[in-house]
């Protein structure tokens, strides 16, 4: 009997031995082909010898040191290189120990910012419905994930949402990509105005959705749209990449895609590829300078922030992304992956979209492909997806209430940047199989 409160409280995970590349085994001898990384978090697979050297190594100089005390030449690397490669005055680093951590920083540094700019009416965040930004009491209050919600809504802080973007479930017949994003960025300014500019502290999103809505991208022009709006009305943007970031769309970060700079960044699962807990939030000069020229500190913190071994790990991770070209590799691998998906599924009646950016990708599963009708919720489908493709040595990332936090299904695929393309014409011949078995009990 395991003593570990699991998230099955009626079902023992199979116990993991080893991990090596894209494969897991487990106690009994089985094999998984961890297509998922995890969460979206293995971004150079298992066992990668840099960053385990690179970990050790730390351990032997300095296993841990309190912030309130040092800092350690693995953060002050890792932060320089993390400013360094992001785009405009991204200049300034938090580290914590993971993402929900690190949105929960983010907001709190975008209060603070406003108070110390002699703005203390400001206490309201915008944010969408079907997304997802942590599950700590103020990520989950700022995310519109229903079912995450619904247990905590009553100490979760009030907060306003307008429309996910997302073109396959939004856009309608006739409509053109156009006009819908200028609705969209005509529902957020219209909840901006709604609330009062001066009360709100920013707009908060996932560039990337992740597994809330399935790896849904914006449409072209959404970000730069809320860019404006967010300078147009005195406002803060702050993008939550802590599935989407650190190279997992093709490019470190996923918005310089979109043509924006935010003022803030949330960072996590992939910024230290699963090898430590660690996330981060990367804040524009401006809001560094407000407090520093003000108080003079940032009146938070954790007991591991900035934790030598978890940023020495990172660290390293970053170097190989850069070392072996990882971004040009997902690019790649990404577009040769999508194309594997379309020939497999692209004609499946019961898969309405494929989508996503990179190696983050989806299918969003549907019992009718022209009306687009979900298969209904007490099919739970995605679980079935989940549990096929386990006992077929598969890792998927599935998840039920893509549409409104009840109704719908997808699953989100995120290999690492390292799979072969034999790799990801097995996973896709895998998840075939296991897709056919989880529909027989639900159509």
């Amino acid at each position: 009997m395991s003593h570990i409160i699991h998230r099955n409280l009626r079902r023992t995970p199979p116990l993991a031995v080893s991990a090596t590349g894209l494969t897991v085994r487990d106690s009994q001898g089985r094999s998984y082909l961890d297509a998922s990384g995890g969460a979206a978090v293995s971004s150079l697979g298992h066992g990668h010898p840099d960053v385990l050297a690179a970990m050790h190594a730390q351990i032997d100089r300095n296993a841990y040191s309190h912030t309130a005390f040092f800092t350690c030449e693995a953060a002050e690397e890792l932060a320089t290189r993390l400013a360094n490669d992001a785009p405009g005055d991204l200049d300034h680093v938090y580290l914590v120990s993971g993402g929900s951590e690190a949105m929960e920083t983010a907001l709190k540094l975008a209060r603070q910012y406003w108070l110390e700019a002699g703005q203390p009416d400001r206490s309201v965040f915008i944010g969408r419905r079907q997304s997802y930004h942590g599950n700590t009491l103020g990520a989950l209050a700022i995310g519109g994930n229903e079912w995450r919600r619904r247990p905590f809504e009553p100490l979760l802080m009030e907060v306003p949402r307008v429309s996910a973007c997302n073109e396959y479930r939004g856009r309608a017949d006739g409509q053109s990509t156009e006009d819908y994003t200028a609705a969209l960025l005509a529902e957020l300014e219209a909840a901006i105005l709604e609330q009062g500019p001066q009360h709100i502290i920013g707009f908060v999103a996932e560039t990337v959705v992740g597994a809330t809505g399935g790896a849904v991208p914006p449409t072209p022009g959404y970000f730069r749209g809320v860019r404006k709006l967010c300078d147009q009305y005195g406002i803060l943007l702050i993008l939550d990449e802590v599935m989407c970031g650190m190279g997992r769309t093709g490019t470190l970060y996923a918005f310089e895609q979109d043509g924006v700079v935010p003022d803030l960044v949330v960072l996590g699962k992939g910024l230290g590829a699963g090898y430590q807990p660690i996330g981060a939030v990367l804040a524009r000069d401006h809001i560094v300078r407000q407090l520093r020229d003000g108080s003079g500190a940032f009146l938070h913190g954790h007991t591991y922030m900035g934790h030598p071994v978890a940023a020495a790990a990172a660290l390293a991770v970053q170097k190989v992304i850069q070392r072996d070209c990882l971004l040009g590799a997902v690019t790649v691998r990404g577009a040769a992956f999508r194309r594997m998906l379309r020939d497999a599924f692209g004609s499946h009646p019961h898969v309405g979209d494929i989508r996503g950016r990179g190696m983050l990708l989806a299918l969003e599963l549907v019992r009718d492909r022209d009306s687009k009708q979900p298969f209904d919720p007490a099919c739970r489908l995605h679980a079935a997806v989940k549990e096929q493709a386990m006992s077929r040595g598969l890792m998927v990332y599935p998840m039920g209430g893509t549409i409104d936090g009840r109704n719908g299904d997808h699953i989100l695929l995120a290999p690492p940047f390292i799979s072969t393309e034999a790799e990801l014409a097995e996973i896709t011949s895998r998840l075939a199989d296991a897709l056919t078995r989880a529909l027989t009990s639900a159509t």
